[in-house]
């Protein structure tokens, strides 16, 4: 599409809804999966599910990074809080997450320093700022917002703010993406591959979903962007072929950004890691580099991080892993509602439980 288009076209957008419905019976059936959470609100609040064919079945992978971030790290944030006096610093949507026992919100309730804060770069200037006091800022989200930590990383260690610590829980798409091609209950026909994420991380990134015959495509968000994508995976489909196509060109290029991946493995090593409500997915998270584990709020607290999950009930893993769709878990909007979360995937504004919550809920 020429980057001057109208990409909320109402006329273009009706002609891609013909164009899917005409390619889909050529298809048989078919399970099409988004990873990334801005991918799955714009399908919830666009209604696309309602316009396709009922042989076209669009699930919601594991790509809200609140939703990953396991229990464990929301209690070993509380316990910085409430046991050493530390001020917590997270992004807003980290805020209602549920521990094994409470929110941060409920920390801060409670009288723990817990604040928001909307850059990592802003927990090193609040260090700066208040030397006496000690800061830890939790680092969650994926190759998107990686960089950005990093840079802060080596902010603080160049500069020797010695008060404040990073409690590390990223998570990385690529070995996600393995454990999806490798669910025989999932049976994925084709992918629209986050488009945060492939502006860091280039086309490269999906080689082995092509390699595994899953045609793929980067899209972006806007409502001609995420049918032109569902239109182009039929296409291939229909058409027995497998690429990964870049069809967010005006943001993503074929290399993504070099530099920003650079600085991660500059300040990162990959590690196993545990993704909430799935498991443990091998090399799939990252820790400090050694030269930086003075700034590891893990080791400076001696917090507990191994892995805890409680069952409550909630079948959030499975909603992000396609099993199911948000709607059956037997909580969806009685026990579990965005006023009294029981899972992650009920909190976050990228959670697919809170998206069919809110477009959908009241249909259901």
């Amino acid at each position: 599409m020429n980057p001057s288009t109208d990409f909320s076209d109402a006329g273009l957008a009706a002609r891609l809804v013909q164009r899917i419905q005409e390619i889909a019976p050529s298809c048989g059936t078919v399970n099409l999966m988004e990873v990334c959470g801005t991918h799955t609100m714009a399908i919830a609040r666009l209604g696309l599910r309602a316009l396709l064919p009922s042989n076209i079945r669009l699930l919601s992978g594991p790509g809200c990074p609140v939703c990953v971030t396991p229990e464990e790290v929301v209690d070993a944030a509380a316990d910085c809080a409430l046991e050493h006096g530390a001020t917590v610093l997270t992004f807003g949507d980290m805020m209602r997450v549920p521990g094994s026992n409470e929110s941060l919100q409920q920390v801060k309730a409670r009288g723990g320093k817990v604040e928001v804060v909307s850059s990592p770069l802003r927990a090193v200037a609040q260090a700066k700022a208040s030397p006496e006091t000690e800061f830890v800022f939790i680092a969650v989200g994926f190759e998107t917002t990686i960089p950005a930590v990093a840079l802060a990383v080596q902010q603080a260690h160049r500069e020797g703010v010695a008060n404040v610590s990073f409690l590390v829980s990223h998570r990385l798409v690529p070995p996600a993406l393995d454990l999806l091609m490798a669910d025989p209950d999932l049976k994925l026909s084709g992918m629209i591959a986050p488009g945060h994420v492939s502006a860091i991380l280039g086309e490269a990134a999906y080689a082995g979903l092509k390699k595994a015959g899953i045609p793929t495509v980067i899209a972006g968000f806007e409502p001609l962007d995420v049918l032109g994508g569902l239109e182009a995976l039929l296409q291939m489909l229909s058409d027995g072929e497998c690429e990964v196509k870049n069809m967010y060109p005006r943001i993503v290029r074929p290399e993504g950004n070099p530099q920003a991946v650079e600085l991660i493995h500059a300040v990162f090593e990959p590690v196993d890691a545990h993704w909430r409500g799935i498991g443990l997915i091998p090399q799939s998270g990252l820790a400090l580099r050694r030269e930086f584990k003075l700034l590891d709020a893990a080791r400076r607290f001696d917090l507990d991080l191994s892995s805890s999950e409680s069952d409550k009930g909630c079948r959030c893993g499975s909603v992000l892993l396609g099993h199911i769709l948000p709607d059956e878990c037997p909580l969806f909007g009685t026990a579990c509602t965005p006023d009294h979360p029981v899972g992650a995937c009920m909190v976050s504004g990228e959670g697919s439980c809170a998206a069919t919550y809110k477009y959908q809920g009241a249909a259901l």
